[in-house]
């Protein structure tokens, strides 16, 4: 027999309860006016009793006792009647005044009963059977003719009150078992469908799709993503499991629909279901845990990848490992990545922009960037410089960060010399709040936001962080002069996204980000500002025939001001030397299709182009008054095709070859010289337009060996283009002038690495690769002059730079929530051949360390309590091409720990340099060093719909 529907249960409760509730008032009101009529009735009765009671004692001169007696009882029998200890003789007059009375009673009651049950039928069926037991009950109790002890006034009044008493009573016991019956039938469907639902792993109820998400030993799983999707339909609908690992979706799908689940450290659950599958009771999806390697990559091959299919050196940092490292700025989480580093040893709290230049394997650092820095597609490399302004990055939006190491620009161009890191934002597919604000030492306040929307086909977010700080001195205290103060910044980004989705597999979407930084450079007369405004328009579009294709379209503004001073040898005084202003704009476009051909070829092809514009204007200052103005800059334009086929020669071998053309030209550059003193002279020196073309190849394997064992092997070309402010820019550091030069050429990287990846368990991976990387005409800072208050450098093309070494790491993922990884780079970087000066050849790449080490431990259990330590070792390096200023190795240690307080809501403590020590970051020839211990604690607040 099927089981009541709990829809059709509700609804008939709630109709009863209405009934109910209408048939109460109506009562109520009949009972106020019967309790009136009542009234007057009563009033009327007892002056008739008391003119009786005087007639009867005057006539038979009775006991009081016996004529109340008699008027409270009337006549009882045609007899006499015992009243007391007297007996009472019948008297015809009196019998047939009582009669008389007695009639007149029963008229009054019979007109009320016939108003009774004249409302009685306006009332509700459900309640007719009461009141119609109530009427009988009263015609009973009149045809008895009660005792005579009860029919007093006060006597009726408390059998009247005893009756809606009763009425109450035997109301509230229907309710309770209709209520008790209602959650019996509940409980029986529930119980029936039980079997059901266990198999499935997920419920469909009339009303909606719920269910809980556990582990294989039972425990829930908190924080997993549970993804809904109609089918024929591009909107989905997200949720988040809570602390009991439950789930729920408030609207019933339409249509057979997909249920996906995902969550960190486990396989993927995805299962297809019908809609109007009512009844089915919420029971739980069981997860079972994922191997390493079948962690999914992007920026490998710009297609969606497993990590355990792709011969590159890929580190992905999910969002666990994002939000347990005690890392303030987005440079030093990344950090934890063997290989990773930027141009000088400092946190970008603190290092002047034009020092954050990422390198990657130990290619070679420099203010350009030799590795292309993406956020959602979109370059963040400084269109002009090649630098990174790494509080561009909305911490609190981040899903991942992925890092390709090796040369990539057969996918990605210039600047992909070295490798790839990839920012990836959060998926707006729910209403989602994220905080974080901390306060730290150096007088440090901090704060980040993401609120995300989602409405019907329309998704909202905005993104905000603020930073500020000190800082520290950035001289070692044993050179510190009178002009050495403390490096203090500040920055500010804001970022509003608006995405919309149609049913055709299209989604469009708009980006406007505003970026404003400035910075004391450690000392009064040394700053720099920034203000960054970038624009993107892009679209996806999903084909199960043409394919996918992604179109981005981007264009920013930018404004970089910098002062430069010259430092007396005791650091007791600076003078004013130069101030610059840079200002950039660039634009560009990015479209690309990919397409499974059949059960081997997965193809990606795509057109990139961009063009930017910028210049360096210059006040020169001599004695400490302004001598010249100097303007220097030009124009850049690039246009690249590139393809990528991923070929699944046997269920062994995958075979990847790609391939990219990029051309790119140099023109309308110029430098002008005005002089603002007499003696000065003024010029304009127009710089020849040159143009470069590069063919980057690459094609890797992948062999699996058995299902624990892979070998892999990668051949590439690359190269990276001069940025404009490497032509035609000049700048200073300390007492170091680096002079720009318009003649550089493309550096040209040709590479080749061989691995292995073993997988004995699925909590556990290891990779080791050997690999060698040869650049020509390589750019480096070639040193001109050397004197005691200033030495002059210039960027040259040097002839050939090799390195050679070998990386590896390893992840375990344990039980009971741990997580251990580590990592080891050997990195022997040096100048194979430079005509130009014989007497470089041999030594070492500076700024390029032989070792690193890193070390993560994380404990992550988002119900109660986060931890982590990241440890990290450099081995020496050098500050100057002639190999003569040394930076000695050093080793930090980081800590973060939280603790969850409320439903979403956590508070936590993050110490950076635990161990407080002070390692030089670079000579100039001063000596400047690192960051002190850093101390913060604050709260974050993660709010999603369930």
């Amino acid at each position: 027999m099927p089981q009541p529907s709990r829809d059709r249960l509700l609804q008939g409760y709630q109709e009863r309860r209405e009934e109910y509730e209408k048939g109460n008032e109506l009562r109520e009101h009949l009972r106020r006016r019967s309790q009136k009529e009542r009234s007057a009735e009563h009033s009327a009765r007892e002056r008739r009793r008391a003119e009786q009671k005087y007639r009867a004692r005057a006539s038979l001169q009775l006991a009081p006792e016996a004529i109340d007696a008699r008027e409270r009882c009337g006549p009882k029998s045609d007899g006499a009647r015992r009243v007391g200890e007297h007996r009472v003789a019948p008297n015809p007059q009196k019998r047939r005044e009582g009669d008389e009375r007695a009639a007149a009673r029963d008229r009054v009651d019979e007109s009320r009963r016939e108003r009774r049950r004249g409302d009685d039928d306006l009332l509700p069926k459900v309640h007719a059977p009461r009141l119609t037991h109530g009427a009988r009950a009263a015609e009973q109790l009149n045809a008895d003719d009660i005792e005579s002890c009860k029919l007093s006034a006060l006597s009726t009044r408390s059998t009247n009150n005893r009756d809606r008493a009763h009425a109450r009573l035997e109301t509230r016991a229907r309710v309770l078992l209709l209520t008790l019956a209602l959650a019996f039938a509940l409980g029986t469907a529930a119980h029936a469908q039980d079997g059901d639902a266990q198999t499935r792993g997920a419920v469909v109820q009339s009303r909606g799709v719920s269910g809980v998400v556990v582990d294989q030993s039972g425990a829930p799983v908190v924080g997993a993503t549970v993804t809904l999707r109609e089918s024929g339909s591009p909107s989905e609908e997200l949720r988040t499991t809570d602390a009991r690992g439950e789930f729920e979706f408030g609207r019933e799908p339409s249509r057979v629909f997909t249920l996906a689940v995902e969550a960190r450290g486990f396989e993927k659950s995805e299962q297809s279901l019908s809609a109007g599958e009512g009844g089915i009771s919420p029971l739980r999806v069981v997860l079972a845990p994922a191997a390493l390697d079948e962690r999914v990559t992007v920026t490998a091959t710009r297609a969606e990848t497993r990590l355990g299919e792709t011969a590159a050196s890929v580190v992905v940092l999910g969002e666990e490992e994002l939000e347990s490292t005690a890392a303030l700025a987005p440079d030093d989480v990344l950090r934890q990545v063997p290989g990773f580093q930027l141009f000088r040893r400092t946190s970008s709290r603190a290092a002047n922009p034009t020092a954050q230049g990422v390198s990657l394997r130990g290619v070679g650092a420099s203010g350009a960037s030799r590795a292309v820095v993406l956020y959602d597609g979109v370059p963040l490399n400084d269109p002009f410089g090649g630098w990174v302004y790494w509080g561009r990055v909305p911490r609190e939006s981040l899903s991942r960060v992925e890092v390709l190491r090796g040369g990539a620009s057969s996918l990605y161009g210039s600047a992909a010399l070295g490798g790839v890191v990839e920012f990836f934002p959060r998926a707006t597919a729910r209403d989602e709040l994220r905080l974080e604000t901390s306060y730290g030492t150096q007088n440090t306040p901090d704060a980040a936001l993401y609120a995300g929307a989602r409405r019907g086909r329309w998704a909202f977010a905005l993104s905000a962080q603020d930073f500020n700080t000190d800082g520290y001195v950035l001289v070692g205290r044993r050179e510190r002069g009178r002009v050495d103060t403390p490096a203090a910044s500040r920055d500010a980004s804001g970022e509003l996204y608006v995405a919309r989705n149609f049913s055709d597999g299209l989604r469009l979407f708009a980006r406007a980000s505003y970026y404003g930084e400035s910075r004391r450079n450690g000392t009064p007369l040394q700053f720099n500002r920034t203000h960054i405004r970038q624009f993107v328009l892009g679209g996806d579009r999903t084909s199960a025939r043409a394919g996918d294709f992604a179109l981005r379209a981007y264009a920013s503004t930018e404004v970089f001001d910098q002062s430069f001073t010259a430092v007396a040898a005791n650091r007791a005084s600076e003078s004013l030397t130069r101030l610059q202003r840079v200002p950039a704009q660039s634009a560009g476009l990015s479209l690309q299709w990919s397409r499974a051909l059949g059960a081997r070829n997965s193809v990606v092809a795509g057109f990139e182009a961009e063009e930017v514009r910028g210049a360096s204007d210059e006040i020169v200052y001599a004695s400490g008054r302004a001598s010249s103005l100097v303007g220097a800059g030009g124009r850049q334009r690039s246009e690249s095709l590139f393809a990528r086929d991923i070929v699944r020669l046997t269920p062994r071998l995958i075979v990847t070859p790609s391939a990219r053309l990029d051309r790119w030209r140099n023109f309308d550059a110029r430098q002008t010289t005005r002089a603002l003193t007499r003696t000065g002279t003024s010029s304009v020196v127009q710089f020849t337009d040159r143009d470069e073309t590069a063919f980057s190849p690459q094609l890797s394997a992948l062999f699996k060996v058995n299902d624990k064992v892979s070998l892999t092997a990668t051949f590439a070309r690359a190269f990276r283009a001069p940025t404009l402010n490497e032509l035609y820019r000049s700048f200073r550091v300390g007492n170091v002038v680096t002079l720009a030069n318009e003649k550089l050429r493309a550096e040209r990287l040709t590479s080749g690495e061989a691995g292995v990846i073993y997988s004995p368990r699925r909590r556990l991976a290891v990779r080791a690769d050997a690999f060698w990387m040869d650049v020509t005409r390589a750019a480096a800072n070639v040193t001109l002059s050397v004197m005691p208050t200033l030495i002059t450098r210039q960027r040259q093309n040097l002839g050939r730079t090799r390195t050679r070494g070998f990386e590896a790491e390893g992840e375990l993922s344990a039980r009971g929530h741990w997580t251990v990884s580590g990592g080891y780079l050997f990195a022997d970087a040096r100048v194979a051949r430079f005509p130009a000066d014989t007497t470089l050849e041999g030594l070492r790449v500076p700024q390029v360390a032989r070792q690193q080490f890193t070390f993560q431990a994380r404990y992550n259990d988002p119900a109660h309590i986060n931890f982590g330590v990241q440890a990290r070792a450099t081995g020496s390096q050098f500050d100057d091409d002639q190999n003569l200023l040394r930076l000695g190795g050093y080793f930090t240690l980081d800590a973060f720990a939280s603790r969850r307080i409320a439903h979403g809501v956590e508070v936590f403590v993050a110490a950076e340099n635990l161990l407080d020590r002070r390692y030089a970051v670079g000579r100039t020839p001063v000596l400047t060093v690192g960051p002190p211990l850093f101390v913060r604690a604050g709260f974050r607040v993660r709010l999603g719909a369930r």
